[in-house]
């Protein structure tokens, strides 16, 4: 078996890796090790990681086939599978899971530290397994039953009044193409069997009720996924990686930083439909993302 060393972080979710060199090809066998591990830990924390686009591109690829950099944003100049995650270009300082306004939202996501600020930047990531598991009883059993809303036709961080030009071309942008998806409140993980609470800042209406109502509920199931508990709060580094499991965490971009430079660069595995408790898959309501991702199938 490959010589990896599992250092978790805290008790929920983190676990730093050593004794991998991610900048090469890995075998079979360290792969394996490094999927049990990310679905236990839910997120992986690399150090000193010799990688460059190309690098980060080609250790996700052992997970599976990569998105392009965003359906919506542009990615990296020549470097169409790699979004740049820039100060510069807007912040976001909300509680996520990536992309999840299309049909597939991405099983993983990888980000890397390329402009690190001298202090604050963290970037916060939840367990929405324990977060679900957290739940009483009777909170449980009517979020087994609901199925949310997700879309990007708004800049849910923003409120109206503190956008100025640039901000609104952004938003234009990010919404050129709308996207609407419901997708079960329950997410059942494909490899590993747990529910996690499959909600964040794209989820913007429970099916069936009104927006008033929705958002009552919406935010009594997130302050259990935002529990200190259930969170890693990660102070990057220069030459870091972190991977995580897209499919039952959210995260969160601290803005405490003074406006300083800060750049990450993300890239995403292609995921498969989400599906419910009842065995239900996802639906899309409006949007084609056939340009962004393929559609994966999980692994036996």
């Amino acid at each position: 078996m490959p010589n990896i060393e599992i250092r978790k972080v805290t008790a929920h979710i983190g676990a730093q890796v050593s004794g991998v060199d991610i900048a090469n090809p890995l075998g079979a066998e360290t792969v394996a090790a490094l999927r049990a591990a990310l679905n236990e830990h839910k997120a992986l924390v690399f150090d000193d990681v010799d990688l460059d686009d190309e690098g980060q591109q080609a250790f996700a690829r052992h997970f599976g086939d990569l998105t392009t950099a965003h359906p919506t944003v542009p990615a990296v100049d020549g470097a169409p599978n790699v979004l740049p995650v820039d100060s510069e270009r807007g912040r976001a300082n909300h509680w996520h899971t990536d992309v999840t306004f299309v049909l597939n939202p991405p099983q993983a996501s990888t980000l890397r530290s390329i402009t690190v600020p001298p202090y604050g930047g963290e970037t916060l990531i939840a367990n929405s397994a324990s977060a679900y598991r957290s739940l009483p009883e009777p909170l449980r059993l009517l979020a087994d039953t609901l199925w949310a809303e997700h879309t990007n036709d708004h800049d849910y961080a923003v409120p109206d009044e503190e956008v100025d030009e640039d901000k609104a071309e952004q938003r234009a942008q990010f919404t050129s193409i709308n996207f609407r998806t419901a997708h079960p409140v329950v997410r059942v993980h494909p490899l590993t069997g747990e529910r996690g609470l499959f909600i964040g800042g794209f989820a913007q209406r429970i099916v069936g009720l009104s927006v008033a109502e929705s958002r009552k509920i919406l935010d009594l199931l997130q302050a259990y996924v935002t529990r200190p508990e259930n969170v890693l709060r990660w102070r990057w580094s220069p030459n870091q990686l972190v991977l995580f499991d897209n499919r039952i965490t959210q995260h969160y971009a601290i803005d405490n930083y003074n406006g300083l430079p800060r750049r990450l660069h993300r890239v995403t595995v292609a995921g498969d439909i989400p599906v419910g408790i009842e065995g239900k898959e996802s639906y899309a309501i409006a949007g084609d993302a056939s340009h962004y991702t393929s559609v994966h199938t999980p692994e036996a």
